[in-house]
């Protein structure tokens, strides 16, 4: 099977030296891409900036942005047979990007415009694929996870608490439809991504 996975934070430029982002590692993504190498699948691996190495049989497309992270799934999905979307894609960018330093006063100045969802644009088009996301919450978190997941029509969601920002193992819980929920962890994430391939790919 092949499979397109999302990793990482993005990062939205504000001028030539600032920027908006998140705390995403992409340890998750990637440790999943690993995971589903390692069972014999073929991946692509698009990922935003982070500091890690891809597995070495995973295409890898490197991209900053998440308008540059929605074209470069949307060029790989068509031939891709399921679709996990770990990747942490900033809600909102900059409404213009200044092409010279801005000064520390102009900040007030600054307007904000939302991102793409990735995850929905692609789920529109997955006509009976795998879809896979992940939800970070911390308030009410099953319930929000639950409505993600039927509102941006995946197959799965993946509950993550805030802790699992930057860090090396995480707890999960994985839910479905019809009120499927499991949990996985406390593991490392290497450990977790090998587990939920398990789970979500076996029968693939």
């Amino acid at each position: 099977m092949r499979v397109l996975v999302t990793a990482g934070p993005t990062l939205e430029p504000i001028d030539p030296v600032r920027f908006i982002s998140n705390r995403s590692s992409g340890r998750m993504g990637y440790a999943i891409a690993e995971a589903l190498v390692a069972s014999g699948h073929d991946v692509v691996l698009i990922s935003g900036p982070v500091a890690l190495s891809p597995p070495e049989e995973a295409q890898v497309v490197l991209v900053e942005t998440a308008n540059e992270m929605l074209r470069a799934c949307q060029e790989e999905w068509p031939t891709c047979q399921a679709l996990v979307a770990a990747a942490a894609v900033a809600d909102w960018r900059p409404g213009k990007m200044s092409q010279t330093k801005l000064d520390s006063d102009q900040s007030s100045h600054l307007s904000l415009v939302a991102n793409p969802d990735i995850l929905a644009v692609l789920a529109e088009e997955k006509a009976g694929r795998l879809v896979v996301g992940f939800a970070l919450q911390d308030q009410a978190a099953e319930e929000k996870a639950r409505a993600k997941m039927q509102k941006k029509g995946m197959d799965w969601v993946v509950l993550n608490g805030l802790e699992v920002q930057g860090s090396l193992s995480a707890e999960v819980v994985l839910i479905g439809a019809g009120g499927i929920r499991e949990e996985f962890g406390p593991s490392p994430k290497a450990v977790l991504a090998e587990d939920l391939v398990r789970r979500l790919f076996s029968k693939s």
